[in-house]
């Protein structure tokens, strides 16, 4: 996890993506704030060897590549799994097998976007300040 590394952000909804940046920007965090429309793009965006991010926030229905198929993907492949990026789902809906299967698929966090503006920022300055102070086993220096 690079804790200074762009936080990628995974929406296909036009609204969602203007409230995220509306939000983001509020809080002025230093990272970059990099939006995707679909886990296709975002994958191939992933895969380079450069890009180290900080988190990633990922909707679950996506266009060409759900966000399920995404994260195991993220998972199951060794040169992103290395790379120890947080993958949190960002769903407008909620409901005990998708949190389940998220878990399963060792999902980082799983939370409904909220219905206030006020909220939202609440929800992604606890989300960005959790994994501020988090460590990664990437985080340290190899001997």
């Amino acid at each position: 996890m690079n804790k200074n590394g762009p936080i990628i952000i995974i929406e296909d909804d036009a609204d969602d993506k203007e409230l995220l940046t509306m939000a983001f920007n509020e809080l002025k965090y230093p990272n970059e704030i990099i939006f995707f429309t679909d886990g296709e793009k975002a994958l191939n965006y992933l895969k380079d060897e450069k890009v180290y991010p900080f988190i990633i926030l990922s909707d679950i229905n996506l266009p060409k590549l759900n966000g399920f198929e995404l994260k195991k993907m993220v998972h199951t492949n060794d040169g992103l799994s290395a790379k120890c990026i947080p993958y949190l789902f960002f769903s407008t809906s909620v409901n005990k097998k998708a949190v389940y299967d998220a878990y399963t698929m060792s999902v980082q966090g799983f939370f409904v976007k909220p219905s206030s503006y006020e909220h939202l920022v609440v929800t992604i300055r606890k989300i960005v300040e959790y994994w501020q102070e988090c460590y990664s086993p990437n985080h340290f220096e190899t001997d």
